[in-house]
């Protein structure tokens, strides 16, 4: 007898899945001072310019803390005092920077739980994210790198490789935190100095490390912190007496500076946007390859540049998949960002979510067919469903550009040849995602790909051992792992 074909996702049953609040304790992030300056020299000292921007609670909209708009001279003091330190950091044997990074580190894993809400109040993401993921890997990035600052000669870029002097280094909002570790930590461990600038909506954690530095007995002048908006990094990116920039954020910001750069002799690395393909073939087990799409596309709200926003999925599961995929998305919890219990915390910024409205509205408009699981949001806040796109082509909006947000779109493909051609049809090439249980097919497809990282039967799987980093309008250069050193040194 023929079944019925089946259109829609069953609806969970009433208090199949119900849980109680498990709020965590916003006064576990200790004392949010009501203002903030710079962290230069060792100090926290105020600006000399008046302006002052307001970083808030993406998930109430309450204001947290204002916080300094960097100016040219306040940028002219942190690198004047990070190119004072550079003398004697850089002249301190590997094994002694080792051990101010191994402190750090176990100081982030002593006060990781203070650390983890401040950033998910700072930033929106669930706490289950900020405690699980990101703080581990922040003291691991620490850990490993510390094991490096003793051993250059043995990394393969030659015997006594020599630090570069000063790194100018621009930081997201996405992973406040994280990356702040992914670029400090090797230009420390290899002897550089920073000056650092975190993003105008997130700036809390980064001020946080300011005090566990000087915790940690870090020489004056070797980390230096200077907040604002794109004035202050420009300022910083551009200061002539920077040696090296490293830059995390959107493809046109980095477009930017590697104009700006060009021509000089600075070192430059850039970790841009993404639009990754996420492929599962007809032999992928389904319910794994379900949990791998909804991590790919909603942890952290989507905002990743590596989230595998675009589903490519082989044309004979494609109705098996989906249903079990919408039967998944039913089961997220959207809400409060300190509850234990939340999947899908606020989006960062109401800047952010109006992107992510624009773009949502027009896959519409093109003839893409949404859907979203019913939820009820917070009255309060910045908020967006986990929503799917079917009947996507490549010429959608939502299939080119990057939403970063908890949006997905999906696509299919019939051979392998023809997932290959969708996924690399982008301009860019940061991840890429494959779910199925031929190693031969996993090979070749990772050779075929044009993706810096290429995930089998999993996806965000991130270690300090391995590098980041992308191809094409994604950025050059990597992060993590022993070419992470390499950005660092004169080599």
């Amino acid at each position: 007898m023929a079944k019925n074909k089946q259109t829609e996702a069953p609806t969970p049953k009433a208090g199949l899945f119900s849980y109680a609040p498990a709020p965590e304790s916003p006064a576990a992030a200790g004392e949010i001072a009501t203002s903030y300056g710079h962290f230069i020299g060792g100090e926290f000292v105020d600006s000399s310019g008046s302006e002052a921007l307001k970083t808030v609670n993406p998930a109430t909209e309450q204001v947290l803390a204002e916080f300094a708009q960097g100016t040219d001279e306040d940028v002219e003091r942190a690198v004047a005092a990070a190119r004072k330190a550079f003398t004697d950091w850089s002249a301190l044997p590997g094994s002694e920077r080792a051990k101010y990074l191994f402190r750090i580190a176990r100081i982030i894993q002593e006060r990781s739980r203070e650390l983890a809400v401040l950033e998910s109040i700072d930033n929106g993401k669930p706490i289950r994210e900020t405690r699980d993921v990101d703080l581990p890997l922040v003291a691991a990035h620490f850990f490993y790198y510390a094991g490096w600052a003793d051993k250059l000669d043995f990394a393969g870029y030659g015997a006594n490789p020599r630090p570069l002097g000063v790194a100018g280094q621009v930081i997201p909002w996405n992973f406040p935190l994280l990356m702040l570790a992914w670029k400090i930590a090797p230009a420390l461990a290899t002897g550089n100095t920073v000056v650092l600038k975190p993003a105008e909506t997130t700036p809390l954690t980064a001020l946080r490390f300011a005090e566990i530095c000087r915790q940690a007995g870090l020489p004056k002048g070797v980390v230096n912190i200077v907040t604002g908006d794109g004035r202050t990094g420009a300022a910083l990116t551009s200061h002539p007496d920077v040696n090296k920039v490293a830059f995390t954020g959107s493809t046109p910001v980095g477009r930017a500076i590697a104009k700006q750069l060009a021509g000089s002799r600075k070192k430059l690395s850039l970790e841009l946007g993404g639009k990754a393909a996420n492929i599962v073939f007809d032999d992928a087990p389904i319910d794994q390859a379900v949990e791998g799409i909804v991590n790919g596309i909603f942890f952290n709200q989507g905002h990743v540049c590596c989230a595998g926003s675009r589903l490519l999925v082989q044309e004979s599961i494609q109705d098996e998949l989906l249903d079990a995929l919408k039967r998944r998305m039913g089961t997220l919890r959207v809400g409060d960002p300190l509850d234990k219990n939340t999947d899908i915390g606020a989006i960062n910024s109401a800047a952010q979510l109006a992107r992510i409205t624009e773009l949502s509205a027009a896959g519409e408009a093109e003839g893409a067919e949404r859907w979203a699981p019913e939820c009820e949001l917070p009255g309060a806040g910045y908020w967006f469903r986990p929503t799917l796109f079917t009947g996507v082509s490549q010429a959608h909006r939502i299939a080119r550009e990057e939403i970063f947000g908890p949006v997905l779109s999906v696509l299919t493909f019939r051979t392998p040849t023809e997932a290959v051609e969708k996924a690399n049809n982008t301009p860019y090439g940061l991840s890429a995602g494959i779910w199925t249980e031929k190693g031969s097919r996993i090979l070749w497809m990772a050779n075929q790909l044009k993706a810096g990282v290429v995930w089998a039967n999993t996806f965000n799987k991130f270690d300090p051992t391995s590098p980041f980093g992308g191809y094409k309008e994604s950025g050059y250069g990597r992060e993590g792992g022993r070419h992470g050193l390499e950005a660092y040194l004169d080599v």
